[in-house]
């Protein structure tokens, strides 16, 4: 009886370390039926997959394993009941055709979720190459929008690692109302030609950090919206691209500030800007203060320092009156290496509200080209200037009268 009775209970305690061992273990969307051809469309797998780690209550992680899955669309909401990963260690392709993806929709979208970790050394392909084509936002203001690749909105406390963003067909990545999201190695690679693939949109977000990061698309590698706070980009490598930008703001009613920007050691290459502050004219009233922009090599980059308050691209808007967003607290410093165009910094502030707190130290930047001397064009600021500055900054810089 006794060894019966240990029996039953090594019986019982193997049971339950299987047990232990399935609810923990990783769920693979292959062993759900998801099939790595890359034409058998896995959304209603992922869903399931979601669905059961969501509702755990551990930590969970979804694996998507080596090979090419379609995607047609995901939806994938929280809140969950413990912390979820999801680990993509091979390709997940969209539609070609953005038709198939719902209209106004995203491709992937992540919403109410705590505590979420992306990673895996996998791709997202948004096999975006047929869908630039349809893109008529470049040059209309009233058009269909295209799907973004990466939606998170209201997700918090979460970090995406080791991953590439290929050929978006719009934003690689958009945030909305989220806090504390770091990225960190993600890759992002689409053409320099391809419209309004902004690689990073930060929108509403509190807590953003972007490190060790390589970006080269077709639009701002990095663009920062209205209502973003504590935004830290350190160790960023831009281009091809539009570079870095805080804007463009002041286009709709009711934007949020925004406040604590920090653009660090990165390095930009041959993109059509480099970092930036950019406003509408003309515009609603808004607010960008304590922005500041430090250690960056410039390599063959055109506008490489420029804050621009006449922004206003393919003539969609009225140049009626100046911009009302005000610009404050806005330093740029030890920022080096070469220009391919001979205005290497332009500072164009409002002329109803100029820009005010302005720094600019340490600037060290080459023309090389043919199409005149090297220069700074300024208006509407008068910065704080120390260090090195070639070429001289703002020598002739005013401020309207009544605001100096």
């Amino acid at each position: 009886m006794a060894g019966a009775f240990g029996i039953t209970l090594l019986c019982s305690w193997l049971f339950f370390t299987c047990i232990v061992q399935a609810q923990t273990g990783p769920i693979d969307v292959t062993q759900l039926g998801a099939k790595p051809d890359g034409s058998a469309d896995m959304s209603q797998v992922l869903a399931d997959a979601w669905k059961q780690a969501c509702n755990s209550t551990t930590a969970s992680t979804i694996l998507i394993p080596k090979g090419t899955f379609l995607l047609k669309e995901a939806n994938l909401e929280g809140p969950c009941k413990a912390p979820v990963e999801i680990q993509i260690q091979g390709t997940i392709k969209a539609p070609e055709d953005p038709a198939q993806i719902s209209k106004d929709k995203e491709w992937m979208t992540i919403i109410y979720v705590d505590q979420l970790t992306l990673s895996g050394g996998g791709t997202l392909d948004g096999q975006g190459a047929k869908a630039w084509t349809q893109n008529e936002c470049r040059v209309k203001t009233e058009c269909s929008k295209l799907p973004n690749t990466l939606s998170l909105n209201f997700v918090n406390n979460t970090v995406i690692r080791d991953l590439t963003s290929l050929n978006s067909k719009l934003f690689h990545v958009n945030l909305f109302g989220c806090n504390n999201i770091t990225f960190q190695h993600f890759t992002i690679t689409a053409p320099g030609d391809s419209p309004n693939t902004d690689g990073i949109h930060i929108g509403h977000s509190t807590g953003v950090v972007i490190t060790d990061s390589n970006i080269g698309t077709g639009d701002d590698c990095i663009s920062i919206g209205d209502g973003a706070k504590q935004v830290n980009i350190s160790k960023v490598t831009c281009g091809p691209g539009h570079g870095i930008s805080v804007g463009s703001l002041g286009r709709y009613d009711n934007e949020l500030p925004v406040e604590g920007i920090f653009v660090t050691d990165c390095t930009i290459s041959g993109t059509l800007n480099g970092v930036r502050v950019k406003s509408w004219p003309a515009s609603k009233s808004g607010s960008a203060t304590n922005m500041h922009f430090e250690g960056i090599i410039m390599q063959n980059v055109s506008n490489p320092v420029i804050i621009d308050q006449e922004y206003c691209p393919n003539n969609q808007c009225t140049n009626t009156a100046p911009s009302s967003v005000k610009i404050a607290q806005v330093s740029f410093k030890n920022i080096t290496g070469t220009s391919a165009t001979p205005a290497v910094v332009t500072l164009l502030c409002s002329k109803s509200i100029p820009c005010e707190g302005v720094e600019v130290a340490d600037i060290d930047l080459a023309y090389n080209g043919n199409q005149g001397n090297v220069s700074s064009n300024c208006a509407n600021v008068k910065p704080a200037l120390s260090g090195k500055l070639n070429p001289p900054i703002c020598a002739n810089a005013t401020v309207p009268a009544q605001a100096a």
